[in-house]
């Protein structure tokens, strides 16, 4: 195991060395490089607002990216931060001394309720210029508003909740008409539902949330100086129009649930964080006397949506007393308090102060802390400053904190988009689990860090820890990349021998059989992992050796079929004496080489079985490769096992029908061992065409004489044209054997009557019976009694054949009679031609002078010509030309010889005639004469008239225009 992980330690010295140069340089160890290189923004971006009030600022309010507030006395500027170039300012249009009080912005921005310190309450809708008085709201000193997030539209707020500073809650709806507004009050209705009070009787409402759960549930929060109510209950589906009485209704009697703290400072706030546009409120933060009550909002549960609460406590330098907190703003992981001279940022995690910024008192005290819950911005005013800040990347550190607080799964989280942050996580959570020894846990998470492969090994090595340094292994080799080749194999071999070690320690335990077989399944699993696959059969040869080294056979062929090699599970079976199963392994693969290498030692021990597997794989297989297998079997088998090998070959003759030479000698050969009836009729099958027979007819007479098979002999004898061996091994066997053999050569009618002498000859001289000699002439017209008298003794009578004698002396007469009348047949016809030839010779024919060649149309008598019988006449030239083309090859040489010697020969002239001595000299020297080859060519040119005779005939299927010529004449008629 220490040498494996040595080769690894070496095949990552490369990436080690570029890490130990990093950390060298203050890099950290995880290999990631964190530099910054410019300052990183903090998470509360402060930005003063470049804004003058030409008076000092009351209040103000901002929602959906609308910004409202009001100026001096009378004066209500509003700005669209879309265009904050064009404000809009509008004027109350007060003459008395009341002053704003409070303001409340809905979450469109549409809606503007102004309060007034002599308890007047003023409406403004976004889309009009001017303020309008509720007189319905009259002599209430509003407190705290509730919108109605699920209603409320930009011309209707739908029914909403209003607190006062009696502690009165009232319900109400304004509605400003779409055609002449405030043609009607804008106050729909205005009534009260409840009445909160404390130990000391009424208390002012501070705030009011109005939060709709699932399955129509609505969750209300109230809060005063010191308690926070909530109010649940359900609203019918479709009465939402109808208001929150029923839910309030249900707390008549008796007290909702609340949570009450002793201190106070004159008032509270609650804060909510809401992650997603028009979601649910996630989180709430309640500034009370106390310090600050935060938490998560559940609308699961049935009397309470606050859940995980916790206090933070106000630390020492808030007195409140002198610098008591002034407003809250909650956001994702931290909550905001603004006191008379600072912003103060505390983190919800871990209840660290993470953020204060002071201000300058030039800008004066701090009035209020607002956050758009639209777009997340946080804005703080004074008398005459406005500034704003920018939430950015709050999470940034959120990951370390989960960190530092063991919720590892919370700052995977948060830093999956950052590896090196990742990496330090994974890394500490590896710590905190092996060091509770959660080893397997640890394992795995260190196998996803980038910290050095050994040190890791050598940790679980040292703690004993084989299982988790295996999942360290089988996590770290599904991490590597493809091109790691080199890491993949020392982890592939290193798992194999854990595995291996681990197998054998468990095995010979039987109180962990269940952990033994769960672990073999894991390594046949890992043995099997396609993404394993090529690493294991590159490196196969190695796996064996350990498996070997092991003495583990049951995963050496498990290994062996993954990697479908075969041929060592067969051998493997083989070796144990398992004929079966190797025998199986080879029919569910079907694969031809292992049949052929491992049928000669399987059909040894299960003959049957093996000619049945051979026999499934159909033509799959060639016979002539398990010829040595049957060979070497049959020889030491018996015969009934013999039969074995018989059934094969006739299974490759009959139903395969194969033609190789080697396959039929093969069966020829085992018939003539053990099977003679069946060898002749094979011979019999296979019939007597020679050209049509697919064994070997040498070999296989041979074979047969060496058996004493004669009557396949004799067939075979036939078979190769053999008739006089054939008849004389015939007539050892039997009498008509050799009489069958002796009629078959046909067209040989002295080689027939010789083999009928044989016959003839064995039958008298041998079997010495008369009878049956006679009974050969019988059988074949060739003998005659004189062919078989000399074989018969001296002292055979004539009685014997005076009757065969009788008969030949007729037939002898008939044939001479016959003769006869054939020599006066052909006298006659001679005589007759002989009278042809002369008639022929005085025959004669007359040519007009306008008569035309029959070929070329042109006169006749221009040329030398030929009259023909039949009246056609053509030119010597045209005829030639006719009939050449036609002619058989030889006679075309013939002829153009003949003109060449025609060409030679002067033609005598018709006064002057040569000497008949030197005509005789001439031909002599073996010269033809003129006339002579004229006749020769006479005889080609002119045997037949070429439109009347044989020729006309024969051409009769040429087509009239040559197919060569074929595109030449079509376009010449084009």
């Amino acid at each position: 195991m220490a040498s494996i992980l040595d080769e690894y330690e070496d095949s990552l010295y490369r990436s080690a060395s570029v890490q130990q140069s990093r950390a060298s340089v203050g890099i950290p160890h995880s290999g990631y490089v964190n530099a910054r290189l410019e300052k990183e923004t903090p998470i509360f971006n402060k930005q003063r607002i470049d804004f003058t009030p030409p008076e000092k600022i009351n209040s103000l309010v901002v929602s959906s990216n609308q910004l409202c507030m009001s100026l001096g006395k009378d004066t209500l500027l509003r700005i669209d931060l879309g265009k904050p170039d064009e404000p809009n300012q509008v004027e109350l249009g007060r003459k008395d001394e009341a002053k704003v009080y409070k303001m409340f912005l809905d979450h469109t921005g549409s809606h503007l309720l102004i309060a007034l310190n002599t308890s007047e309450c003023l409406y403004l809708n976004r889309s009009v210029q001017k303020v309008r008085a509720l007189s319905r709201w009259k002599g209430h000193l509003i407190e705290s508003v509730g919108w109605n997030k699920f209603l409320g539209t930009e011309t209707n707020t739908g029914p909403i909740l209003v607190g006062t500073a009696q502690g009165q809650i009232y319900e109400a709806e304004i509605s400003v008409s779409e055609g002449s507004l405030f043609s009607t009050n804008p106050d729909q209705y205005f009534r009260q539902v409840y009445t909160l009070e404390q130990e000391s009787g009424s208390a002012p409402v501070c705030c009011l949330e109005i939060e709709r759960g699932i399955e129509g549930k609505f969750f209300i929060i109230a809060t005063t100086r010191k308690r926070l109510f909530q109010f649940v209950g359900k609203v019918p589906e479709g009465t939402e129009q109808q208001g929150f009485s029923s839910i309030f209704a249900m707390h008549a009697d008796h007290l909702p649930s609340f949570r009450e703290f002793p201190a106070s400072f004159g008032f509270s706030e609650i804060a909510f964080y809401t992650p997603k546009l028009r979601s649910n409120p996630r989180s709430f933060a309640w500034m009370m006397g106390n310090g600050v009550l935060y938490g998560t909002l559940d609308y699961s549960r049935p009397d309470s949506v606050l859940s995980d609460e916790h206090v933070w406590v106000y630390p020492s330098d808030i007195d409140v007393t002198v610098n008591k907190p002034i407003s809250i703003v909650l956001t994702q992981f931290h909550f905001l308090l603004l006191l008379p001279d600072r912003v103060m940022a505390v983190c919800t995690l871990n209840e660290q102060v993470v953020f204060q910024d002071l201000f300058l008192e030039k800008f004066g005290t701090l009035t209020r802390m607002i956050k758009d819950p639209m777009v997340q911005q946080i804005w703080i005013h004074t008398e005459k400053v406005v500034f704003r800040y920018h939430v950015q990347r709050e999470s940034r550190d959120v990951w370390k904190m989960y960190m530092n607080m063991n919720k590892f799964d919370l700052a995977k989280e948060y830093c999956k988009d950052r590896p090196e942050c990742l990496d330090i996580v994974l890394a500490k959570e590896a710590e905190h689990c092996f060091q509770n020894k959660r080893y397997l846990d640890s394992a795995k998470c260190y196998a996803l860090t980038q910290n050095y492969f050994e040190e890791i090994a050598l940790k679980f090595i040292e703690a004993k820890q084989e299982e988790a340094l295996m999942e360290f292994l089988i996590k770290k080799l599904n991490n590597l990349k493809h091109s790691e080749k080199t890491q993949t194999t020392l982890l592939t071999t290193w798992l194999t021998e854990l595995y291996l070690n681990w197998l054998g320690i468990l095995e010979g335990d039987p109180l962990q059989r269940n952990l033994y077989l769960d672990t073999r399944e894991k390594f046949r699993t890992f043995l099997s992992s396609p993404k394993n696959k090529d690493c294991l059969f590159n490196n196969r040869a190695s796996i064996y050796e350990l498996l070997a080294s092991h003495g583990d056979t049951e995963h050496m062929v498990y290994f062996a079929v993954i990697m479908q090699d075969y041929e060592r599970v067969v051998a493997h079976h083989c070796q144990h004496d398992e004929y079966d199963e190797a025998l199986n392994v080879l029919s569910r693969h079907r694969d031809e080489k292992l049949f052929y290498k491992f049928s000669p030692v399987l059909i040894q021990h299960i003959p049957k079985k093996v000619v049945d597997a051979w026999i499934s794989m159909g033509s799959r297989l060639d016979a002539r490769n398990l010829i040595p297998a049957l060979v070497n079997y049959s020889q030491s088998a018996s015969t009934q096992q013999i039969n074995e090998a018989i059934r094969y070959m006739e299974f490759c003759v009959y139903q395969l029908e194969e033609t190789q030479q080697a396959i039929h000698n093969y069966l020829l050969s085992l018939y003539a061992l053990c099977r003679p009836d069946s060898l002749l009729s094979y011979l019999e099958q296979a019939g007597t065409n020679p050209n049509r027979i697919h064994y070997d007819l040498k070999y296989a007479l041979r074979l047969c004489a060496e058996h004493g098979h004669h009557h396949a002999c004799v067939h075979i004898y036939k078979v190769m044209e053999l008739y006089e061996e054939a008849v004389d091994l015939a007539l050892q066997v039997d009498v008509d054997l050799a009489k069958s053999c002796a009629d078959l050569p046909e067209d040989d009618e002295e080689l027939r009557k010789k083999l009928w002498l044989k016959i003839a000859r064995h039958v008298v001289q041998e079997e010495k019976d008369v009878k049956k000699a006679m009974a050969c002439l019988s059988s074949c017209a060739l003998l005659k009694i004189e062919d078989v008298l000399p074989f018969f003794p001296d002292f055979v009578t004539i009685d014997h054949f005076k009757e065969a004698i009788c008969n030949s002396l007729e037939d002898y007469n008939k044939h001479i009679e016959e003769l006869k009348r054939e020599m006066e047949e052909a006298t006659q016809s001679a005589k007759r031609i002989r009278e042809d030839i002369q008639e022929m010779r005085n025959k004669y024919g007359s040519v007009e002078p306008q008569e035309k060649c029959a070929a070329c149309d042109f006169p006749l008598l221009n040329r030398p010509f030929y009259l023909f019988l039949c009246g056609h006449m053509f030119h010597y030239d045209c005829l030639l030309q006719a009939v050449f083309p036609n002619l058989p090859a030889y006679k075309q040489a013939k002829l153009e010889d003949l003109q060449k010697k025609l060409a030679a020969t002067s033609q005598p002239s018709k006064g002057h005639h040569r000497p008949k001595d030197a005509d005789t000299a001439s031909l002599g020297k073996g010269q033809q004469s003129w006339e002579q080859i004229k006749a020769d060519i006479d005889d080609i040119v002119a045997a037949e008239c070429v439109y009347c005779g044989e020729l006309m005939i024969r051409s009769i299927d040429k087509p009239f225009i040559d197919p060569q010529r074929y595109e030449e004449e079509m376009q010449s008629w084009l």
